[in-house]
């Protein structure tokens, strides 16, 4: 198993990894619109969306692998009255492919932000496989 771990995402604010990769595939934790440097990215759903996915991008990338390598995502929303929103950041993300996605309603994120998304992907880092 690889930690994964880049200056170009916010730090893990708890005990865990930014991603872990295993047998070629990359395990991301939940990523929330934090920026590199830990500030909070406020404002509209689509803001922080767009943050999340840059985030994502940055872990993906140090662990040798891209948005295209996604498998599967699973989307936590503090209200599903952003969905619309948030899905049209999203596929503007995932537009060459769409992987399976979960998307809940979940009471509460981390610093009460409104959106939170975890990642699965294959790594094509030959290292990794």
């Amino acid at each position: 198993m690889k930690t994964v771990a880049t200056d170009s995402a916010p730090r893990a604010i708890g005990p865990y990894s930014q991603a872990v990769v295993v047998s070629g595939m990359v395990y991301t934790s939940g990523q929330i619109p934090l920026t590199a440097d830990g500030r909070l990215v406020s404002g509209d759903i689509g803001e922080q969306t767009e943050q999340v996915i840059r985030n994502l991008r940055a872990v993906l990338e140090a662990a040798g692998a891209s948005l295209a390598n996604v498998v599967k995502t699973t989307v936590f929303l503090k209200d599903m009255q952003d969905f619309e929103k948030m899905n049209e950041v999203y596929e503007k993300h995932f537009s060459g492919h769409k992987p399976a996605r979960s998307c809940v309603e979940v009471s509460r994120l981390p610093k009460d932000v409104r959106i939170e998304i975890e990642a699965v992907a294959f790594t094509t880092d030959e290292s990794a496989l």
